[in-house]
């Protein structure tokens, strides 16, 4: 299959570029900072790097850089910095899930194309009942407020959930909630469910970025996983935390 993977070159999009090659996938990377890229990669037959900031295609780009792929991953997120945090674009997620679903619907593909959007398990999914504590509802209240990508990745999961919804004829979705992110250099089990069994504000568990690279290539690698997934928003905690 053909991969188009947004975000790249995070620390949790580089891993996933690793599992797609392993699976023996080809990739269309979109990549803002290049010069962070394994040497290896610059080398490889399988991928084609694209450097480029995403919202900055044209929507006939768009089109272009969609076509032919069987799927899609979205690993971007904004910079842990004052600028990354409060400056443009705000709703870079959000805007991104928009504009790529746009394309792949332009493109009218044969079979849908799969999307898979790296969110947050402080986001909640509506089509369930996720109830949560008083004191995390205030939490999250005012992350809200303070926090604009917390606002950015709810509202691209929510376009999924009730925009390209479940009968789409041409985009397939999951919105992949991972806990609290941490570094590891190997996969290692995990548990997925399909809600959070733990507070993600007050007791938030772990995962490791390698893990979560894993489960999304392998939604998309997996039939079977996906059927299982898909139109849902699977929460991910590696099995050591």
């Amino acid at each position: 299959m053909t991969i188009l993977v947004v975000g790249a070159s995070g620390a949790t999009g580089s891993k996933l570029i690793e599992q797609l090659l392993i699976q023996g996938h080809t990739i269309k990377a979109v990549v803002r900072t290049p010069e962070k890229l394994p040497e290896s990669w610059k080398n490889n037959e399988r991928i084609k790097l694209i450097h480029a900031s995403l919202l900055d295609f044209n929507d006939k780009e768009m089109i272009e850089l969609t076509r032919s792929c069987h799927a899609i991953a979205s690993c971007l997120g904004h910079n842990i910095s004052w600028k990354g945090i409060y400056g443009q674009p705000r709703k870079l997620v959000t805007d991104a899930t928009i504009r790529l679903c746009n394309a792949v619907e332009a493109n009218k593909p044969e079979n849908p194309v799969k999307f898979v959007l790296m969110n947050t398990t402080g986001n909640r999914n509506r089509d369930l009942n996720e109830p949560i504590s008083f004191a995390q509802k205030c939490a999250i209240g005012l992350l809200r407020l303070l926090l604009p990508p917390h606002v950015d990745n709810e509202k691209a999961a929510e376009y999924l959930r009730t925009q390209i919804g479940q009968d789409n004829p041409y985009i397939e979705w999951a919105a992949v909630r991972p806990d609290g992110l941490i570094n590891e250099d190997a996969v290692t089990e995990y548990d997925i469910h399909p809600s959070p069994t733990r507070s993600a504000i007050f007791n938030a568990g772990k995962v490791s970025r390698i893990n979560v690279a894993h489960f999304m290539s392998s939604l998309i690698d997996d039939g079977q996983l996906w059927t299982k997934w898909k139109g849902q928003m699977p929460v991910i905690y590696s099995k050591t935390s």
